[in-house]
């Protein structure tokens, strides 16, 4: 038996046939002038071809996704129209139309929260500094009583000596075995504080009399503006002083002269 619309031979009693799909009533002679057809001739015209997603779609999803990161919205904006121009001149073959729209619309959001960034930027890091510097200064000021702590400590302990004549005599690494060289009176971390480092944004640094009997330490910030915008003395006293603007106070009787702290 054989298909009458493409001449197939077909089992006896079949009435649908294995390789055009169709129902027909089957013949029993071949047709005139037709060549059976192939699998793949048999394929009907028109038949939905699948659809490829298109590869800019991804990548604009892909960079969109990540808009938070602003370089990133650039290229989702960019792949974003170029996948929508392949998919419109594809005829149907490429697909992603959907996610290549998510990726501008997420793309264009990164760009417009960049002024808002901006702005809340310029609102929040000025407060952050003003917030670092008046830590800074209250551990500065904090610092120095514990040097003039230690100092009337040192005196009492070496008063052949008197006060000490540097921070590090008063401090001293750990395992610290006390002397005049190092008291072990100051934790070691302010008693190297005068090194350009310093700590907590301030240099700190210590000047005695010569017969030990005076002395003036100074709080001075590393960065003016930036780590601190004062600096701050204090002598035998125990008083802390706001000093000049231009750094340590030069001497006992100017640092003395200075408004206290309040």
């Amino acid at each position: 038996m054989f298909c009458s619309r493409c001449g197939q031979t077909m089992p006896d009693g079949a009435t649908l046939c294995a390789t055009c799909g169709q129902q027909i009533v089957p013949t029993d002679a071949p047709l005139t002038g037709l060549s059976p057809l192939s699998p793949q001739a048999a394929i009907i015209p028109g038949s939905p071809v699948p659809q490829k997603t298109s590869g800019m779609a991804i990548a604009s999803l892909i960079f969109g996704i990540l808009f938070i990161f602003f370089p990133l919205s650039i290229p989702a904006i960019v792949f974003g129209h170029i996948a929508l121009s392949q998919i419109k001149r594809s005829s149907g073959r490429l697909g992603g139309r959907g996610m290549a729209i998510t990726g501008l619309v997420l793309g264009y959001l990164g760009i417009a929260v960049i002024p808002l960034i901006l702005i809340i930027a310029a609102i929040a890091i000025p407060n952050l500094l003003r917030a670092r510097i008046a830590a800074n200064e209250a551990s500065a000021v904090a610092t120095l009583r514990s040097i003039n702590s230690a100092q009337v400590a040192y005196q009492a302990t070496y008063p052949a000596v008197g006060f000490a004549r540097d921070l590090p005599s008063l401090g001293g690494a750990e395992p610290c075995a006390s002397g005049p060289a190092a008291a072990c009176l100051l934790e070691n971390r302010i008693a190297v504080a005068s090194a350009s480092s310093g700590l907590h944004g301030y240099t700190f640094g210590v000047v005695t009399s010569a017969d030990g009997t005076q002395y003036i330490v100074s709080a001075v910030p590393n960065a003016r503006n930036q780590t601190g915008t004062r600096s701050f003395c204090s002598t035998e006293d125990g008083v802390v002083r706001v000093g000049s603007d231009e750094g340590a106070a030069p001497n006992h009787e100017s640092c003395t002269s200075m408004a206290p702290i309040r």
